[in-house]
């Protein structure tokens, strides 16, 4: 394990020509402090845990003092936002400190979100809230405990640096970490400008650094389209399985890697309604829950036509008729792990299928359904606190029969398939009103207990943690009055 100081910077991004960044340097947030660190994105850095205790923390990550191998930038992207396409976009209040290389020969870049104005502020402040920075903090780590591809988040810092919103609210600064920050948008930037010269430049360093499998291939530009159009397909419909909507899936937003990124007016289903419009801004229902399959091939489609200098239409077509089934096929294979169905075939989407229409019909909380569901049994009485879930409690007493037959016909015993579904299926997530009962806390009496409960909670999802039972437990009927925005 390593102290700060001994963190070993490898900045390859940086060396890319002048016209993807801007050096600059961190403006340090008033009367800055460790809110909150976690030691399990630590490990990624091999950053010694009793670290979080040195005293040159907060002033390194909060630019009070250089730190060296560090050279911190500002990467610049375009993008389409809400179906527009902005020409320049780029970090307005991210930077880039550098990419620490470790043990293993992995490559994390270390970024500051909410560090002050970059070149690319356009007019803003270069600051993010506190609210903001802690919902970001807990959804990187609980996505990542749900197995799902994400940001990590190294820790946070709150201040009492005055930021304007809606309100005055105290700036705070979110330390991220992935392998790569490159989004489609940086894609999009070299096209629309006609620079394909830096078009290839960067595809070939994200290839090199990311793909490196691909990188002898004559046809490696499209065999790379194929696969970042496969992981990105795989990604949402893990999105949907979990029942997690993203709320802002502007192209600037999508990791040209197949990772979620950019948290910001997300939210969890509790009841389950596919039509979930979570950001409080988009009146349209652009990126309501039950559109993110179609709304991520639309951001793959704006992604291909970017890359068509670097392969043929026809390539790029071709490997976008790969999402479809990609997604179709990730997503059947996870429902059917969350019913708990071992076969493959119509009858199993078809049980799956009805089964969602119930829960939509009886307004049933789609996470503590799932989790409930690995109790039933395939003899004797249905599971009351189950079947009491239902308003209609006939209508889950006829697709009961329908599953238990299922059930029968594969010989599924009742123990190996409750721990089995209990692997699938989290007991906790990280619904809007915990995370608001962490934010007020922090807010307004400097305490951040209640966020480290939640991170060391959400770390482990699937895990019985009798302590915690309220946590999964029906939320409060205040939590359906919760707005976010992208201000959040």
């Amino acid at each position: 394990m390593r102290t700060l100081r001994q963190l070993t910077f490898d900045n390859s991004y940086g060396r890319l020509p002048p016209a993807f960044s801007a050096r600059l340097q961190v403006s340090p947030l008033h009367k800055a402090r460790l809110g909150s660190f976690n030691t399990k994105a630590a490990a990624l850095l091999d950053l010694h845990p009793e670290e979080a205790n040195n005293e040159e923390l907060v002033r390194l990550l909060n630019g009070q003092i250089e730190w060296p191998g560090t050279e911190p930038l500002a990467s610049v992207y375009a993008g389409h936002q809400f179906g527009h396409y902005v020409p320049q976009l780029g970090d307005g209040r991210a930077i880039l400190l550098g990419e620490v290389v470790n043990s293993r020969g992995q490559r994390w870049d270390v970024q500051l979100k909410g560090a002050g104005p970059t070149p690319f502020s356009r007019m803003g402040d270069g600051r993010a809230v506190l609210r903001s920075t802690i919902r970001e903090y807990l959804c990187s780590e609980a996505m990542h405990g749900l197995g799902i591809p994400s940001t990590r988040a190294l820790c946070l810092l709150t201040s009492e640096h005055p930021v304007r919103r809606e309100t005055m609210e105290p700036g705070a600064l979110l330390v991220r970490l992935a392998p790569t920050h490159v989004r489609f948008g940086t894609f999009e930037y070299f096209y629309h400008r006609r620079a394909h010269g830096e078009l290839r430049t960067l595809a070939d360093y994200v290839i090199e650094n990311h793909f490196g499998h691909l990188s002898e291939r004559a046809d490696k530009y499209a065999a790379w389209l194929l696969e970042i159009v496969t992981r990105t397909a795989q990604l949402i419909a893990h999105w949907q399985a979990v029942g997690f909507a993203h709320g802002v899936m502007n192209t600037d937003n999508m990791s040209i890697l197949g990772i979620t990124l950019d948290y910001g007016p997300f939210g969890f289903l509790d009841q389950y309604d596919p039509g979930l419009i979570c950001n409080h801004s988009d009146d349209s229902g652009r990126y309501a829950f039950d559109r993110q399959p179609n709304i991520a091939l639309w951001d793959l489609v704006c992604l291909a036509e970017a890359l068509t200098p670097l392969m043929s239409i026809d390539e790029a077509k071709n490997a976008l008729e790969a999402y479809q089934p990609a997604f179709a096929q990730h997503y059947f294979d996870l429902m059917s792990s969350k019913i708990g169905l071992r076969q493959r075939d119509q009858e199993v989407n078809a049980i799956f299928t009805d089964c969602l229409a119930l829960l939509q019909a009886n307004q049933v909380d789609y996470t503590r359904f799932f989790r409930a569901l690995g109790q039933f049994k395939t003899t004797g009485p249905r599971t009351v606190a189950l079947r009491d879930m239902f308003l209609q409690r006939e209508q889950f007493d006829r697709w009961a029969t329908q599953y238990s037959a299922k059930l029968g016909a594969e010989n599924s015993g009742d123990s190996e398939r409750e721990a089995g579904m209990n692997r699938v299926n989290p007991k906790y997530i990280l619904r809007n009103y915990l995370a608001e009962n962490a934010i007020k806390q922090a807010q307004t009496e400097g305490d951040f207990s209640e966020v480290d409960t939640l991170l060391k909670l959400l770390q482990h999802p699937f895990d019985e943690q009798p302590q915690y039972d309220a946590y999964a437990a029906e939320p409060p009927e205040w939590a359906r009055k919760i707005e976010v925005s992208c201000s959040s």
